[in-house]
C-alpha cells in the first residue's frame, strides 16, 4: 500500500517533452483509454483490476515510471521556471538557511528578500532565499552586505525539470536517471555531485 500512496508517474508528451508528475490513477486512466504511446523503464507499480465474468480472470495493468500520452502538448512547461511559493523555494535550497547553513524544520524555515522590499528588491527567484528565523529577523531590512550576513550561495531560478526533481521524495531511478539527463550541464553536474555526497 505505501507503495500505491508515494509512486507517481512522469508524464511526458508524444514527443518526449516533460510535462509533470501524475498520480497512478491518472496513469491508469492513459492506459485504460490506450492513450499510451510508449514508455520508459521497468514496470514499477501492477494494478489489480476486476474480474472477467467468462473466464473469471483478474484484470491488472503494469504501470511504466515514465508514460508518453499520445497526444502532442502545446505547453511549454519543460522552459519555464516553477511559480515561487515557499515550498518550492525551500525545496530548492535543501531546506537550508543560506545564512548560517542550520537545517530549518518546516516552522523554522523562512522567505528572505536578499535585496529587501523595502529597498527595491523583487518577489522573485534570484532574490530569494530560505532563511531560519533568527538570521531573517537578524537581517531585518538590510543587504546581506548591510548586515555582515554573506550568502553560502547564490539564489538562482530552477528550471521545470529541476523543479519537479525537487518536488518529489519518491523519485524512481528510472526518473530520476531520465530527469538528470534534461537538466542544463551545470546543474546537472552540481546535482550529481550533491547526490554523490548524500551517498557517500
Amino acid at each position: 500500500m505505501a507503495e500505491l500512496h508515494t509512486t507517481r508517474v512522469l508524464s511526458l508528451d508524444a514527443s518526449g517533452r516533460i510535462l509533470d508528475w501524475i498520480s497512478w490513477q491518472d496513469a491508469v486512466c492513459l492506459y485504460v483509454r490506450e492513450a499510451v504511446a510508449w514508455t520508459l523503464g521497468d514496470p514499477c507499480l501492477t494494478i489489480h483490476g476486476g474480474h472477467c465474468r467468462e473466464t473469471g480472470e483478474q484484470s491488472q495493468i503494469q504501470l511504466h515510471p515514465i508514460v508518453a500520452s499520445r497526444s502532442r502538448s502545446s505547453s511549454k512547461m519543460g522552459h519555464f521556471a516553477p511559480s515561487l511559493n515557499n515550498a518550492a523555494l525551500f525545496s530548492r535550497d535543501r531546506h537550508l538557511c543560506l545564512y548560517c547553513g542550520k537545517h530549518c524544520s518546516r516552522g523554522d524555515a523562512t522567505r528572505d528578500h536578499v535585496v529587501p522590499i523595502s529597498q527595491g528588491g523583487k518577489d522573485v527567484w534570484q532574490n530569494v532565499v530560505t532563511a531560519c528565523i533568527a538570521c531573517n529577523t537578524r537581517k531585518g531590512g538590510r543587504t546581506p552586505q548591510q548586515a555582515s550576513m554573506p550568502l553560502l550561495a547564490v539564489p538562482y531560478r530552477p528550471s521545470w525539470v529541476e523543479h519537479l526533481i525537487l518536488s518529489n521524495r519518491h523519485i524512481l531511478t528510472d526518473q530520476m536517471e531520465f530527469l538528470v539527463n534534461h537538466l542544463p550541464k551545470k546543474r546537472k553536474d552540481a546535482l550529481e555531485n550533491e547526490l554523490a555526497s548524500l551517498n557517500s
